[in-house]
């Protein structure tokens, strides 16, 4: 691809990125850092890097799960079906990304804005299942340790039913 694409592309993300008003870093001057805000997950950065051919746009979604690991890798898949430009993906020890590509000539910042909307919704909507079918007994136990303890429950709450369901954990 020609350096004018590449140029192209590098232009229609700093385009995008600033009509949206992100913070953004630039480790190298083809790559940036964004930071999306979210609800469920708090910050999530993104990844966006103008190689020689595409747009590699990616984020770190969470850890490797500690239980439940098939039903959370399939379920993971199973949204990818759903998934516009972006998908699941998993790195040699399990930890969880959302990965896309897009073609140097589709880099518009229509498309950058599309696709970093994707990433945030789809990180965002699914952050709490996916921590819900991985890391239940570690919820518990956060749970239990914070309430023994008097800290505050509060980024805790949308987790409530996990420990009403086991009704072992004290404070639900």
């Amino acid at each position: 691809m020609s350096t004018g694409a590449r140029a192209d592309a590098v232009a229609a993300v700093e385009t995008a990125v600033a009509e949206a008003g992100l913070d953004t870093e630039r480790p190298d001057p083809e790559s940036f850092v964004v930071a999306l805000p979210g609800q469920r997950k708090l910050k999530t950065m993104v990844w966006l890097s103008v190689g020689e051919h595409s747009l590699l746009v990616k984020t770190f979604f969470c850890r490797r799960p500690d239980e439940n690991h098939a039903e959370f890798y399939r379920w993971l898949l199973q949204k990818n079906d759903g998934m516009f430009g972006m998908a699941f993906s998993a790195d040699e020890v399990g930890d969880v990304y959302i990965v896309g590509r897009l073609p140097l000539a589709g880099v518009t910042p229509e498309e950058v804005d599309r696709l970093l909307g994707c990433v945030l919704t789809y990180s965002d909507d699914n952050f709490n299942a996916a921590l819900e079918r991985g890391f239940a007994s570690s919820i518990r136990k956060e749970w239990e340790w914070r309430y023994r303890r008097g800290y505050s429950m509060r980024n805790l709450q949308a987790f409530r039913h996990l420990v009403e369901e086991d009704g072992s954990a004290a404070g639900a």
